[in-house]
């Protein structure tokens, strides 16, 4: 999900027991429920516990509090500035959209995924602005090639022998040359 799409979360939203959260998506504003990890669920409740008395009780208040005082929703802007702050201790360029970035290409190589499923947690209304996570990165195609030239190489040490003429038996044949055929 997009960040924006996390950050208006509010608390009726959540469903731990189901690993759901509902979303509304940015481009229709449909609501959406979309899975997530069970870490995700575990620190999200640590943060409740952390803020607990601390922001306003209530279903229908938002999960995402500042915490800077006085304390606020967390909004778009706040997130932002507060990667900035990280990214100037890290020397990073880290930005929120890497994140969900990251998250879909991971995703698009799970070959237990289809691009279907991607495309829905994405909430992509075109499934090709979902196929550009499938371009794999330069390093990834490089470990690829040389897995493949090694591959080569293993194969052209070990040929295949022939099969035996018509005629002969195999069994014969692989205990005279000590080989299986």
């Amino acid at each position: 999900m997009r960040a924006s799409e996390l950050l208006g979360v509010r608390k009726c939203d959540i469903d731990p027991g189901q690993q759901l959260i509902t979303v509304v998506r940015k481009g229709s504003r449909v609501s959406q429920q979309v899975p997530a990890s069970t870490d995700a669920f575990v620190w999200l409740r640590l943060y409740q516990e952390e803020m607990h008395g601390q922001i306003p009780p209530g279903r229908i208040e938002p999960v995402w509090w500042t915490l800077r005082r006085p304390r606020r929703p967390l909004n778009y802007h706040a997130a932002h500035r507060m990667f900035e702050r990280a990214n100037a201790i890290l020397g990073a360029d880290w930005t929120l959209h890497d994140l969900r970035h990251s998250a879909a290409a991971r995703m698009a190589r799970d070959p237990q995924l289809t691009l279907s499923d991607v495309q829905l947690i994405l909430g992509h209304a075109h499934l090709s602005t979902t196929e550009i996570y499938l371009t794999p990165d330069n390093n990834e195609v490089i470990a690829e090639v040389l897995a493949h030239h090694a591959r080569t190489a293993e194969q052209r040490d070990k040929p295949i022998p022939p099969p035996p003429a018509p005629g002969y038996d195999p069994q014969t044949l692989s205990v005279l040359f000590g080989r299986t055929m």
